[in-house]
C-alpha cells in the first residue's frame, strides 16, 4: 500500500509533538551519533548523543496553538557513552571544554493544516527544514577562532510516525506511541574551535515519546534531578525573546567556557 498524503488539522500535530492538555509537559527523547564529514577524508565518529525536548502546547483564542519547550542534548564519548566535559580536537590537538545543548526556550505556533503520509495503521509527519540566517558570532573578532562564517546554514530532516487511530481518538490528549527519525547536516559547533576549517557535522538519531521524567534514560534523569531541575517541566507560557540556540548559548556563556566550567550550567527549577 502506498501512503496517501492527507491534510490533517493542527490539533493532530499537537497530539503528535506534544499534548492537547496545556497542563501537561510532554517528553520526547532521542539518541544517535555525530560524524565529521570532511572533503577528502574518511568519516570520523566524533560523539554519541542523548537528548530530550520537554514541551507544552497552549490553545489560543484564534484556534492556533502556542508551542513552548526546552531542549537538551549531551555529547558522549563514542566508546564509553560517558558525558564529555572536555574534548581533544583531533585536527588541532587542542583540548577544549564541551558545551552541551541547553536551549531554553524553543518556541513556535501551530496553525492551519499539516500534510502527513497516512499508511494504514501508521501516519508519518515529514519536515525538511533548512535554516539560513546571519551568524550572530561572525561580526565579533573574539569569535573568529570559533565560528567565523557569516551565515549559519544547516539542514534538519524530521520524520515522526504515530498510530493513525490515536490521532482521531478523542479520548487521547497525546499519541500513545511515537517513532522519531532525525538527521542533521550542520556547521562545526563553536566550542569545537574549528575556525574556518572545511567540513560539516552529520547527525543521525532516532527517538520516541516517554511518559514523564521517570521514564527518561538514567543519565538525563540524573542531570535534571541534580544539576538542571528547570528541565523537569516545559515553560508554563510563552517566554518573551528569541529562541535559544547553541550559537547564542556559546555567546552568552563564553566567559564560563573560557574558565572551563561544566556545562550545561546549573539552572534552578521553575515554580
Amino acid at each position: 500500500m502506498v501512503a496517501q498524503i492527507q491534510e490533517l488539522e493542527a490539533q493532530h500535530w499537537v497530539k503528535t509533538r506534544s499534548s492537547l492538555d496545556p497542563s501537561e509537559s510532554t517528553f520526547l527523547i532521542w539518541k544517535g551519533k555525530i560524524y565529521a564529514f570532511i572533503p577528502g577524508e574518511k568519516k570520523q565518529l566524533l560523539f554519541k548523543m542523548l537528548g530530550l525536548s520537554v514541551s507544552r502546547c497552549i490553545p489560543t483564542a484564534e484556534g492556533s496553538w502556542d508551542f513552548t519547550s526546552r531542549e537538551l542534548t549531551y555529547y558522549l564519548n563514542p566508546q564509553t557513552d560517558e558525558v564529555l566535559t572536555k574534548w581533544e580536537n583531533p585536527w588541532t590537538g587542542e583540548t577544549v571544554p564541551v558545551i552541551h545543548v541547553a536551549n531554553n526556550p524553543v518556541q513556535g505556533k501551530f496553525k492551519g493544516n499539516f500534510p502527513a503520509q497516512v499508511d494504514g495503521d501508521s501516519t508519518t509527519f515529514v519536515f525538511d527544514i533548512f535554516p539560513y540566517y546571519p551568524n550572530p558570532l561572525a561580526e565579533d573578532p573574539k569569535f573568529a577562532e570559533y565560528s567565523p562564517n557569516p551565515i549559519y546554514q544547516a539542514a534538519e530532516l524530521f520524520k515522526l510516525t504515530v498510530p493513525t487511530a490515536d490521532l482521531f481518538n478523542t479520548a487521547l490528549s497525546s499519541v500513545s506511541q511515537l517513532k522519531l527519525s532525525w538527521d542533521r547536516i550542520g556547521q562545526w559547533l563553536p566550542w569545537m574551535k574549528m575556525g574556518d576549517r572545511p567540513g560539516q557535522l552529520i547527525y543521525s538519531a532516532v527517538g520516541s515519546k516517554v511518559n514523564g521524567l521517570a521514564e527518561l534514560p538514567p543519565l538525563l534523569q540524573d542531570e535534571i534531578n541534580n544539576r538542571i531541575p528547570l528541565y523537569k517541566k516545559a515553560p508554563k507560557a510563552l517566554i518573551d525573546g528569541e529562541d535559544m540556540t547553541s550559537w547564542l548559548y556559546f555567546q552568552k556563556h563564553f566567559q564560563a567556557y573560557l574558565a572551563g566550567e561544566i556545562f550545561p550550567l546549573p539552572q534552578a527549577e521553575e515554580f
